[in-house]
């Protein structure tokens, strides 16, 4: 396709209602392809400019803009978080915010492509809130920044000419699926036991995971029933609708290809929507909203973790290719106890025993 076919073709799709993201996959482009079709547009709905590839120069300048709002979505999830980028830094390709209420940590080796967005739309409220669109170099987005009412304009804008001008044009490249591996001998897991009960941190199980050459869920069967159990697939709406009863605040983690973004506090309304043959759980806050497709859980999984401050409990949420979805724990920082609230709501979940296995019937 042409650009100007895929402008036509997207901002067709557009009008019909469609998202960006589905907009772009109705006409067969990556929705990173999409957007950088729309640089130097004119006298059209959507326009694009590219963002230098200052990165965390980017992020930093925000700051002065006040409150935003940050979304990061998977295939399942999405995540939109609503405060000012602070104390944003990074240690080569890792990064970190950890302002008061934007949390992520951030994969800068994932971000490829960037570009500030405006759209005016043929349907809906008219015009979308200006962005700033991040995408890997499969043109999946990994994290987008949207202006908001409190927003400063005038600090949004001078970022926006700060950080735009004349870039290389920056290709995508589809996905491919991934490649078989070759069968590997079954991991030790009396080893991979022992290795788990001596954690001290969970930021040691990724490195953990990468000893033993497994996979997430790979590990979690091969602790099952000591450290890890599963649950009924309602487990997810069941720890969010007892949150909301009881007050307990949680953490709520969601990923991309680039960036994990967190939620920490309470959740208030809990609203499960069905539309469309999709059934979406929904969480409806101020400042924070998150979007699951509940019908597309496929495990979900209660996970304990040894540290140094006693056991960390998280709930993990699968789809049926096995990517994991969304992670919930109990609020809580560094040197803190997991709050007993938090034990009892995943009490409850284990309570309810564990879903029925027909391979295992």
């Amino acid at each position: 396709m042409s650009i100007q076919d895929i402008r036509t073709a997207f901002q067709t799709a557009r009008s019909r209602g469609l998202r960006a993201r589905e907009a772009a996959e109705a006409i067969g482009v990556s929705e990173g392809a999409a957007i950088a079709a729309h640089q130097g547009a004119v006298n059209a709905p959507l326009h694009a400019a590219a963002l230098k590839p200052d990165w965390l120069g980017l992020l930093q300048s925000l700051e002065a803009c006040g409150p935003l709002m940050a979304l990061t979505r998977n295939e399942t999830v999405v995540h939109e978080k609503t405060g000012v980028y602070q104390k944003v830094s990074a240690s080569g390709h890792v990064g970190l915010a950890l302002g008061e209420h934007i949390d992520l940590r951030l994969f800068f080796h994932q971000w490829h492509a960037g570009f500030a967005v405006t759209e005016a739309l043929k349907s809906g409220p008219g015009t979308a809130p200006p962005s700033l669109q991040f995408f890997d170099r499969h043109g999946v987005a990994v994290h987008k920044i949207f202006v908001r009412e409190q927003t400063d304009l005038a600090a949004w804008l001078q970022v926006i000419a700060q950080h735009t001008g004349t870039q290389p044009a920056r290709d995508f490249v589809p996905r491919t699926a991934p490649a078989v591996a070759a069968p590997q001998p079954a991991p030790d897991a009396a080893a991979f036991a022992a290795a788990w009960g001596a954690m001290t941190d969970t930021h040691q199980f990724f490195p953990l995971l990468k000893q033993f050459g497994i996979e997430r869920q790979q590990g979690f069967h091969l602790v099952e029933g000591r450290y890890t159990h599963r649950v009924q697939t309602g487990a997810v709406r069941g720890l969010l609708m007892e949150a909301a009863f009881d007050g307990t605040p949680i953490m709520v983690f969601v990923g991309s290809p680039g960036c994990i973004q967190i939620h920490t506090g309470a959740v208030l309304r809990i609203e499960p929507m069905e539309t469309q043959g999709k059934t979406w759980l929904n969480v409806l806050d101020p400042g924070f909203n998150l979007h699951l497709r509940e019908d597309l859980i496929q495990d979900v999984w209660v996970v304990e973790k040894p540290t140094s401050d006693g056991v960390v409990t998280s709930v993990e949420a699968f789809d049926a290719q096995g990517e994991l979805m969304a992670m919930f724990f109990g609020a809580r920082k560094p040197g803190q106890s997991e709050l007993a609230a938090w034990r009892h709501i995943v009490s409850h979940l284990q309570a309810t025993g564990q879903p029925h296995d027909p391979v295992a019937a």
